[in-house]
């Protein structure tokens, strides 16, 4: 059975690294050969389907990086759809009470920690006892990304099985009155008091990191880094143009 490499990785106390941005399975396979430890697969916001979900996977799988796939509601057909057609991660959005981490976390485990539907899809291939197993390799991630769900915190934060508690930044600057402004010192303060009481707990804490904080974030503990390589092309592109602009 394949490993999670993120699972192993964040077992072990050590960070790991996840992109997202606009992914497909040619993006996926440039990506992989630089060491990235997962991608981040676009289910809510982006036109991800689920035929794509089988080849995107299967792209993670050539280069051991884990497919974590953000999902568009905490529902266990959606749940289970995904982990089906081939994902080693679910992240589930809007966990705002300990019975909405309950059931994300049930959703994508087998019995006894869960009621996760018995079928095994395209990670099973192989592995007659992946049922058995499966509960090893699968990780769920919940978002924290709400300011309810901050005021519910300590009582997610019971919930055993959950592989990462990830503050969002942006939903949880609109729930704020902060809307489009994420950097907003009330909205820093917030997050980094979540993180830290993620962290106390004993818990995994994940978040937003770009270039600018990534380093802050991981000597703060966070362990589950997801940034997008969008910021990388954009940066990129504005340099360029900025030299060629100063030739004119």
């Amino acid at each position: 059975m394949r490993e999670n490499r993120i699972k192993r990785k964040l077992q072990a106390g050590q960070p790991v690294h996840v992109v997202s941005g606009h992914a497909n399975t040619d993006m996926i396979d440039y990506l992989g050969h630089f060491g990235f430890d997962g991608i981040w697969l676009e289910g809510e916001h982006g036109p991800l389907s689920w035929e794509q979900i089988g080849d995107m996977s299967r792209a993670c799988d050539l280069w051991g990086m884990t497919s974590v796939t953000r999902v568009n509601n905490n529902e266990p057909g959606i749940i289970m759809r995904a982990l089906d057609r081939g994902t080693m991660g679910i992240v589930v959005p809007h966990v705002n009470s300990r019975q909405d981490a309950e059931k994300a976390m049930k959703s994508t485990k087998y019995t006894p920690m869960g009621y996760r539907g018995m079928f095994g899809g395209r990670q099973a291939f192989g592995v007659p006892d992946y049922v058995h197993r499966a509960n090893e390799q699968t990780m769920v991630v919940v978002l924290i990304e709400e300011i309810e769900a901050v005021d519910h915190l300590a009582e997610i934060l019971t919930v055993d099985n959950i592989d990462v508690f990830f503050v969002a930044p942006s939903d949880l600057s609109q729930t704020m009155g902060h809307l489009g402004n994420p950097g907003h010192p009330e909205v820093q303060a917030v997050i980094d008091k979540a993180l830290a009481q993620i962290i106390a707990a004993g818990r995994t804490a994940g978040t937003l990191v770009n270039d600018a904080n990534v380093e802050r974030y991981l000597k703060a503990g966070v362990r589950f880094c997801m940034t997008g390589w969008t910021n990388w092309v954009a940066q990129g592109a504005a340099a360029y143009l900025q030299k060629t602009a100063a030739i004119r």
